[in-house]
This record gives C-alpha cells, sequence and structure tokens, in this order.
C-alpha cells in the first residue's frame, strides 16, 4: 500500500493522526537545530570563560556578552548586567538566569507529551471504530462462507491506524528521552560554571574588601601623625 491507500483504509483516526505526526516532525527538527547550536558550541564558550575568569576578570563579562545567543552565554552575562553586585546578589542572578535558560531548553517538550499520549489513544479509537464497522455487517449464518472473508480483511485494515498511532508515538518518545538528556547534562554545565565563577567573584570581593580596609587602615594612621601645635601666648 502506498501513503494514500494507508491514509484512506486506517479509518477516521488517520487524519487526526497525520496531524500530530506533522506537528511531532516539526517539532524535532526545531529542537534538533536548538540542541546542534547549543552543544557544538559549549565547550569552546566554557573555556574562554573559565580562561577569562582565571587570568582576567574583567574579560569574562565581554566574552558572555559575545556569546549572548547561546544559553550557557547568556547565563554568565546575566550578573554582569548588574552594577558592581554584592555576591549574594550575583548568586541570586546566575540562579535566575538558570531558570530562564533551563526553560528556555524544554520548549517543545509538552507539545511532544503530548503527541505521545494522543497518538496510541488515536489509533486504538481508529481500530475499535473499524472493527465496529467490519462486525456489523456480518450474520451468524455467513459465518464460514465466502461472504465472511471481506470481514476478516476489513479487521486487517481497521489494525492500521493502531500501527501508525504507535509508530508516531515511539518515535515522537525517542527523541523527546534524547531531548531530556540533553537537558539534564545543561543542568550540570550551568551548575558547574555557576559554582566556579561563584567561588571566584566571592575571592575576589573579598580580597577588594581587604585592601580597602587596609587602605582606610593605612590613611587612619597617616592622619594620626599629624601635629597640632598650641596657639601662642
Amino acid at each position: 500500500m502506498n501513503f494514500l491507500e494507508i491514509i484512506e483504509k486506517g479509518g477516521i483516526s488517520m487524519y487526526p493522526l497525520l496531524l500530530l505526526s506533522i506537528l511531532s516532525i516539526a517539532t524535532i527538527l526545531e529542537r534538533l537545530l536548538f540542541w546542534s547550536r547549543v552543544v557544538f558550541k559549549e565547550k569552546k564558550i566554557f573555556n574562554r570563560i573559565m580562561e577569562a575568569a582565571e587570568r582576567n576578570w574583567d574579560l569574562v563579562g565581554k566574552i558572555a556578552q559575545e556569546h549572548i545567543g547561546h544559553p550557557l552565554g547568556n547565563f554568565v552575562y546575566s550578573p554582569f548586567r548588574l552594577s558592581n553586585p554584592d555576591p549574594d546578589m550575583f548568586h541570586i542572578a546566575l540562579e535566575s538566569a538558570a531558570e530562564e535558560q533551563l526553560a528556555r531548553m524544554r520548549k517543545g517538550d509538552k507539545v511532544l507529551e503530548a503527541i505521545i499520549a494522543l497518538s496510541p489513544l488515536l489509533g486504538l479509537f481508529g481500530t475499535v471504530w473499524g472493527l465496529i464497522q467490519a462486525l456489523s455487517s456480518i450474520k451468524i449464518s455467513d459465518l464460514g462462507t465466502a461472504d465472511s472473508s471481506g470481514v476478516t480483511l476489513g479487521i486487517g485494515e481497521s489494525l492500521i491506524s493502531t500501527a501508525v498511532g504507535l509508530l508516531v508515538a515511539i518515535i515522537s518518545l525517542s527523541f523527546y528521552r534524547l531531548f531530556q538528556a540533553f537537558w539534564s547534562n545543561q543542568i550540570r554545565i550551568l551548575r558547574r560554571t555557576g559554582s566556579r565563577l561563584e567561588v571566584m567573584y566571592r575571592d575576589r570581593w573579598a580580597r577588594l574588601e581587604e585592601d580597602e580596609e587596609q587602605s582606610e587602615v593605612a590613611d587612619n594612621d597617616r592622619y594620626s601623625y599629624v601635629e597640632f601645635k598650641p596657639p601662642n601666648q
């Protein structure tokens, strides 16, 4: 059977299944394009950011801004949008950016979940409907005769919708699990990047505060040696 014959013989549930299959393919292609950009560039971006953080902290924000279209670059650049944030604000900015990027990465998951749930049910409905149509025309007196041969053919055709529904669900589920694996890996990458940057920022902040305190002590010591002479009597 060709494609049109499958649609015709599959029954009324084949049309919504066809719509779900098109929606599934469109979602899968969009997510594959998105994840290909994310996965292939993240290692390079991560290495550049970490090298800049160890050598020159001021370059971290600039490098992250260059890759702001990438989830990792957008995540790292979020605290640099603030003006000299303290370590707590730095942590909050990273945390909120991580939630935003992870939600962006899960775009399309709800669509695939709905397709995975609906496709087998629609296929089963088509099969049941086809069985009803096939068995409604048979009589007990026709059993074992040539008149009942069409019923067997009708039952076989009614199973087409179940097979198509299962096929759509299996393909959608396979890519859904793949995207979930990518998403879980991104959680680890964002957590590792954020933790390392936060530790470096807290250390830098502590050293700056220590330098300021030493500068204030030095200024106080310098002014304490100023000699005030009493007025002439």
